[in-house]
């Protein structure tokens, strides 16, 4: 029998503006694939034909990975439509018939139960679930009714964390789809590496010592919580810095960034929380490898970009206390119940206080052995999927 070539993957493409983890996360993926399971996966990037070339260049960098833009993934392009009434997105399918596309990974889009070619659906989280007032009733239910039609259609699903898969069993009882977690592990490529720690800290002109907070402006993220533990601290006349960065987009309360904007004007702390805007990743990295800690004080993950980042160089981390932190992070992290300013405002003044003299960290060794457990149970459950298809077939 004829050993089984590389399997073309399809993949389409998160914008970082939207969803920098998940554009984290593909970037990731895919460095992971060609560098610890080079010839099993062939990376198809679909994008659509407004997607800028400056956040489409690091794909096409990684080795194997090919990128094609077509109107079929625009974002005007009312597919899901399509795929429900008729049972497939007809534009996507051909093109991804075009690319020989041998599994699509979905996320965040349905292709139809008539898709010809089997699918792997990530669920990330289920955030509208466990929060479901941060969603409106229309928002709320088209990610249901996704996840549903994926379910009902007999998809593979990977999940990201066993905290996941909890809440997976927990929402859909009755599924009994095949699924698979793989936890997703980190390992910056070295061209993001090469910025200077001391020249970004200066050029977005932050102190030597500060806590960074690099999470997407979502309401979830809860950034109003180190808002109010810095106002804490403020009044009993301690001064501690907090540079955050991210988009600012929230498509479900498009004025959330500059409301949080006016809290800290109106609060006087403006010196001791920093908006630096969406930077460029070696400059994330810079900082994050240069902090006193990172912060994360998500409402909900389902698996943590930011913590993921900061365990791969060492940072230490003060989290809010979600089992998906304390499966990700263990006994390496500071923990505060959330919501609970006053318990974030304590772990800040004693990190403050114990800091060392900053010094940039480097990657941890050991770490590639992480990377490609990652890699590899990614490509088993891309195996998993193309075999019960093909069974199915």
């Amino acid at each position: 029998m004829a050993e089984q070539g590389p399997r073309r993957v399809a993949f389409t493409y998160i914008s970082r503006r939207r969803w920098a983890g998940g554009y984290n996360y593909q970037l990731n993926l895919f460095a992971a694939l060609a560098r610890h399971c080079p010839g099993k996966i062939v990376p198809v990037l679909f994008a659509g034909t407004s997607e800028p070339a400056a956040e489409l260049a690091p794909f096409s960098k990684i080795s194997g990975v090919e990128v094609v833009q077509a109107g079929a993934f625009d974002r005007q392009y009312a597919g899901l439509a399509a795929a429900l009434v008729t049972g497939i997105d007809r534009k996507a399918a051909d093109a991804f018939e075009t690319k020989s596309i041998d599994v699509v990974f979905e996320n965040a889009r349905f292709f139809g139960w008539r898709l010809p070619v089997p699918a792997l659906a990530w669920f990330p989280d289920f955030q509208h679930r466990k929060l479901p007032g941060l969603f409106s009733p229309v928002a709320r239910w088209r990610r249901e009714l996704g996840f549903r039609a994926q379910i009902a259609s007999h998809r593979s699903i990977l999940l990201s964390s066993e905290s996941a898969l909890a809440d997976f069993r927990a929402a859909y009882p009755g599924a009994s789809n095949p699924v698979a977690v793989a936890r997703f592990a980190t390992e910056p490529s070295p061209d993001l590496l090469t910025a200077d720690a001391a020249a970004v800290i200066a050029e977005h002109r932050l102190p030597e010592k500060f806590f960074y907070l690099p999470n997407q402006f979502y309401r979830h993220k809860n950034h109003l919580l180190v808002i109010n533990a810095l106002t804490i601290l403020k009044q009993r006349g301690v001064d501690v810095v907090v540079a955050a960065s991210g988009s600012t987009e929230e498509p479900r309360k498009s004025d959330y960034f500059s409301g949080l904007m006016r809290e800290v004007a109106d609060r006087g702390i403006q010196a001791n929380f920093r908006y630096l805007g969406l930077i460029p990743l070696p400059h994330v990295y810079a900082l994050l490898c240069s902090s006193m800690a990172l912060i994360n004080p998500s409402r909900f993950e389902g698996w943590s970009t930011t913590v993921e980042e900061a365990k791969s160089f060492g940072v230490p981390m003060i989290l809010s206390d979600l089992a998906v932190h304390r499966e990700q992070a263990g006994a390496g992290a500071r923990y505060f119940e959330v919501d609970n300013a006053e318990a974030l405002a304590g772990h800040l003044v004693a990190v403050a206080q114990s800091a060392e003299p900053p010094a940039v960290r480097n990657l941890l060794p050991g770490l590639d052995k992480r990377v490609a457990a990652f890699a590899l149970d990614f490509v088993a459950a891309v195996e998993k999927c193309a075999d019960l298809f093909g069974r199915r077939s």
